[in-house]
C-alpha cells in the first residue's frame, strides 16, 4: 500500500466531518470496501464535497440515453486527453467492471480511435473529445453527426455535461495532487472466480 499523501491540502478526519459527509463516506466504504480518496480530498470543503456529489450522482447514476459504461467512457478518454492520473485510474477500474472488459480502460485512456468500441460509442467519443479539447469549435454539424448514431437531444446533453464535469474534476484532482487508491489499479483486470 502507498505512503504517499492522499492530497496536497489537509485530508480532515472522519470523526470531525458533518454528518452527512460522514455517512456518504461510510456508505461508500461498506460498498467499495475502501474509501476513494476523492471523498477525502474534497471534504477538505464541505459546501464543495456536496455540490461535487450531488451533480456527480446527476450525471453518472441514470441508465437514459446512454449506459453507465458508456458515460465511464467519456470519463476516462477526456480525462486520459486531459492528462488526470486520478479519474484514468479510478474510473478506469470502474468502466473496466461496468464494460465486463478488462482492456477497454487502458485503451480508451491511451487512445480512443483504437479502441474496442462500437461506432456509435466511438461517435460519442469523437464529439466528447472535441468538446474538450476544442469546445469553441463545436457547432451543429458535430451534434448532427453524432445524432446519427442514435443519440438524442438530452443524451448529447449528458455527453457534454459529462465532458464538462470532469474537466473540472481533472483541473481539481491536478490541483490537489490526489492520489489514487492502490484498490483501483487491480479491479476488473481479472474474471472474477
Amino acid at each position: 500500500m502507498s505512503t504517499l499523501p492522499v492530497s496536497r491540502y489537509p485530508v480532515p478526519e472522519l470523526a470531525n466531518l458533518p454528518a452527512d459527509i460522514r455517512d456518504k463516506i461510510l456508505a461508500v466504504q461498506e460498498k467499495a470496501g475502501f474509501v476513494p480518496n476523492v471523498f477525502l480530498t474534497l471534504a477538505h470543503r464541505p459546501a464543495e464535497f456536496r455540490a461535487f456529489f450531488a451533480y456527480h450522482d446527476a450525471l453518472m447514476e441514470k441508465d437514459e440515453g446512454l449506459t453507465k459504461a458508456e458515460r465511464e467512457m467519456i470519463v476516462v478518454a477526456t480525462s486520459g486527453a486531459n492528462n488526470c492520473l486520478y479519474c484514468v485510474v479510478a474510473h478506469g477500474a470502474i468502466l473496466r467492471i461496468r464494460a465486463k472488459n478488462p482492456r477497454v480502460a487502458d485503451q480508451l485512456a491511451t487512445n480512443y480511435l483504437k479502441a474496442e468500441i462500437t461506432p456509435r460509442q466511438r461517435a460519442m467519443l469523437d464529439f466528447a473529445m472535441k468538446l474538450a479539447l476544442d469546445s469553441g469549435a463545436v457547432g451543429d454539424e458535430d451534434i448532427a453527426a453524432v445524432k446519427a448514431h442514435g443519440f438524442d437531444d438530452e443524451a448529447v446533453w449528458d455527453i457534454g455535461a459529462i465532458t464538462a464535469f470532469f474537466a473540472m474534476s481533472n483541473r481539481l484532482a491536478n490541483l490537489t495532487g490526489m492520489r489514487p487508491n492502490d484498490e483501483f489499479f487491480l479491479m476488473g483486470r481479472l474474471p472474477k472466480g
